[in-house]
């Protein structure tokens, strides 16, 4: 069905498309080839919300040569009027012959309408071309679109024992310099970062994206002005912050999540939202506050907490991967532990996890795993 050109074609899309996964969301990232035989006539990628899609700029690259010639497309082409024009309707004015997408749009208001589109005006459409991975750069929006929840991702930093401060609380730093770099590329990549009042206390963190520690890479593809600061998302159900800690300071915008309103003199960047409790429990309902993130167009969510917040994710079912940096160090059994978990009395009630990659950051361990779902 598909020819080792074609696949050679749509990496080329799946590798420009990842190229707007700093600036996209809550977009997804799509790439675009168009290529008569090997010759790339021209491509394109979706740089941000509002701006034209990846399926333009290849368009445009290729001009009047695009008569005739194949698409190659991460995504199915968009087929309604949004804050930018059907992409569909753009691709058969321009005369392409040939549409091959990597996975059609879980977007409800597109979901085969684009492929339909195409193939109602006469242009031969194949799809499920490398799947997995075009699948694999929009896993949050991919899950918002499916199940109205964002995509969460867990972040953990512990010695070799598990552990994550010492009794006295102390932590800095467990991880060197190259971890809490690849951190940063990580928030860099979310929509929110999520933590607590608690940490905000313990350590008051800037919660934010760090140009500096960004690489040379990134530093060089993007303007500064163009890498979003994701938004600040703190859990303070006792309402124990004051605008003293320098985050709400700081350029982007907070979201204190609170059981009840405070009457503290916030700067305009921070504003308040109500989350009930749990019934029988004094901790915020979890599940609505994902939902209300979603609803709210966060897709992405980057979570740095405590073993409190750590453990109430994974047993509310809300997280989908965890990122672990394990640094060559021994802490001992007086130290504070990655995350508190309710006593567990049989391994079915165990939460298993599928290592997806294992890798040296300097001399730091990277751990990625997602959890397993019944």
């Amino acid at each position: 069905m598909f020819t080792n050109l074609d696949t050679r074609l749509m990496l080329r899309a799946i590798q420009l498309a990842k190229r707007g996964c700093f600036t996209t969301a809550p977009n997804p990232n799509v790439g675009c080839v168009i290529a008569n035989g090997d010759k790339i006539l021209g491509e394109g990628f979706h740089y941000r919300a509002g701006e034209p899609h990846a399926e333009v700029f290849a368009l445009k690259q290729a001009g009047a040569r695009a008569k005739g010639a194949t698409a190659y497309v991460t995504l199915e082409p968009c087929s309604h009027y949004g804050r930018t024009p059907p992409c569909a309707e753009a691709l058969i004015k321009s005369g392409v012959s040939r549409v091959i997408c990597a996975m059609v749009d879980p977007n409800p208001l597109v979901a085969g309408r684009g492929v339909e589109m195409l193939q109602k005006a006469g242009v031969d459409v194949q799809v499920g071309l490398l799947k997995e991975e075009a699948q694999a750069i929009n896993k949050a929006f991919i899950k918002q679109m499916k199940t109205k929840m964002p995509y969460v991702e867990l972040k953990l930093a512990s010695s070799l024992d598990g552990k994550t401060a010492l009794a006295n609380g102390e932590s800095k730093w467990i991880t060197g310099p190259y971890a809490r770099a690849d951190v940063q590329r990580h928030r860099a990549q979310a929509g929110a970062i999520l933590s607590t009042s608690a940490t905000v206390i313990a350590d008051d963190p800037s919660l934010n994206v760090r140009w500096s520690e960004l690489g040379t890479q990134i530093q060089d593809e993007y303007p500064q002005a163009d890498v979003r600061q994701p938004i600040r998302v703190i859990i303070d159900s006792q309402n124990r912050l004051t605008p003293a800690y320098q985050l709400f300071h700081l350029p982007g915008e907070t979201i204190l999540v609170r059981a009840e309103i405070g009457n503290e003199d916030w700067p305009d960047s921070v504003s308040q939202w109500i989350i009930p409790t749990r019934e029988n429990s004094q901790q915020l309902d979890l599940t609505l506050l994902m939902r209300k993130l979603a609803e709210n167009g966060i897709n992405h969510i980057w979570v740095e907490a405590g073993a409190g917040l750590a453990g109430g994710l994974l047993e509310a079912q809300l997280v989908d991967c965890l990122i672990l940096y394990q640094a060559p160090k021994l802490m001992g059994a007086d130290s504070r532990s990655l995350m508190n978990l309710s006593p567990l009395t049989a391994m079915d009630q165990v939460i298993d996890l599928n290592i997806t990659d294992i890798r040296m950051v300097d001399c730091d361990v990277k751990i990625t795993a997602t959890v397993k779902r019944c």
